[in-house]
């Protein structure tokens, strides 16, 4: 069983006690509120750390009398070492996961692009469903969300989407769906009833503000035109699209919706968050080393995940996960499934990583 790293537990203690005193002071509103965020973030652990210890006590007392010359206390006590040592046990693996370093991004809102890959008008479709799966799921979990931009395509579905998910601890939930999705089924137009293998690609950027990321207005260009329409009096007449370039990273941002005040804001929006992912991209791969064992979760050129309609079946690749629940995966009620074993095993892999340090 691994050690924790006793020095390190006092330490958060100690600062637990200190933050609750300085709290206990009456400080400015300011400093007050500051303090009560380290509190609310320490009293978990804290709370572990306390009841680990108290149950070292316990055990200690407990192997004390397991050479007692009464027969019927030395058995009580073998009993209760042994389901002490089992929640030591227990209660060392959640403390260990809750020293992992935390993804500064976790608890923030997401920007999720949605893409149709190889297959034309039946990945087009495909892009349709993950965006109803996404969507569902985000309603299950009781986010917000809005749609940003949306391209259909000539069949239904989407040929691009981007949707806006806000909420706490939404980027935790959905940093492991950026990749390439897989789509096998036998599309409406096929007449010899042959399976077709389609894609979409999909990017999750945390949601930033203003002050994450500094635009320069000499950095980025900006142009106005005339946002395509679906023919007739659909068709857009006025100059509401926009289309910003920010000329240093040269990534190109478009939004057609009707507003083009609307589509100023979403263009911006999307432009932060791609220019911050970026700058995390950049120092994860300076890391690289240590995450090479980790479950990748922004890179868009794997292959991640494949939907497979005959046989009913979701495979993740990354973890060799197969769930025979494709209809409620695709309605958002089986997905956390999926996530939640990505967050496992990520977890899994830090911890073997922080033991080879």
């Amino acid at each position: 069983m691994a050690k924790l790293p006793n020095e390190k537990l006092t330490a958060l203690d100690n600062r637990f006690v200190s933050v609750e005193e300085q709290m206990a002071a009456s400080p400015n509103p300011e400093e007050y509120v500051a303090l009560a965020k380290e509190h609310s973030d320490l009293s978990p652990i804290v709370e572990k750390i306390r009841e680990f210890r108290q149950v070292e006590s316990d055990l200690a007392g407990a192997k004390e009398l397991l050479n007692s010359e009464d027969k019927e206390m030395a058995e009580m006590a073998y009993q209760e070492v042994s389901e002490l040592g089992e929640k030591i046990e227990k209660l060392t693996h959640e403390i260990r996961l809750v020293l992992l370093p935390k993804d500064a991004a976790d608890n923030r809102s997401v920007i999720l692009e949605l893409r149709a890959g190889t297959g034309g008008d039946e990945a087009a479709l495909f892009v349709g469903d993950l965006f109803r799966m996404y969507s569902r799921y985000a309603e299950l979990n009781r986010w917000k969300v809005s749609v940003l931009t949306q391209n259909e395509g000539d069949m239904g579905g989407f040929k691009e989407a981007t949707l806006n998910i806000s909420g706490s601890g939404v980027y935790s939930k959905f940093k492991f769906e950026s990749g390439v999705h897989r789509v096998q089924r036998v599309p409406d137009t096929e007449t010899q009833g042959r399976i077709h293998t389609s894609a979409a690609t999909v990017a999750v950027l945390p949601e930033v503000e203003d002050i994450d990321i500094e635009i320069k207005t000499e950095d980025i260009r900006i142009d106005t035109m005339r946002a395509s329409g679906a023919g007739g009096q659909h068709v857009n007449t006025t100059d509401s699209a926009v289309r910003i370039t920010h000329i240093p990273s040269g990534i190109v941002v478009v939004a057609s919706e009707k507003s083009q005040h609307q589509n100023r804001a979403t263009v911006m929006k999307v432009l932060r968050a791609r220019l911050y992912e970026a700058e995390r991209e950049k120092r994860d791969t300076e890391r690289a080393d240590t995450r090479r064992d980790q479950v990748g979760s922004g890179d868009r050129s794997g292959r991640i995940r494949t939907y497979n309609f005959p046989q009913g079946r979701v495979t993740d690749h990354r973890i060799n996960l197969t769930l025979y629940k494709l209809d409620k995966v695709l309605e958002g009620e089986a997905l956390d499934e999926i996530i939640s074993s990505l967050i496992t095993e990520n977890q899994a892999a830090q911890l073997a990583a922080m033991d080879e340090e």
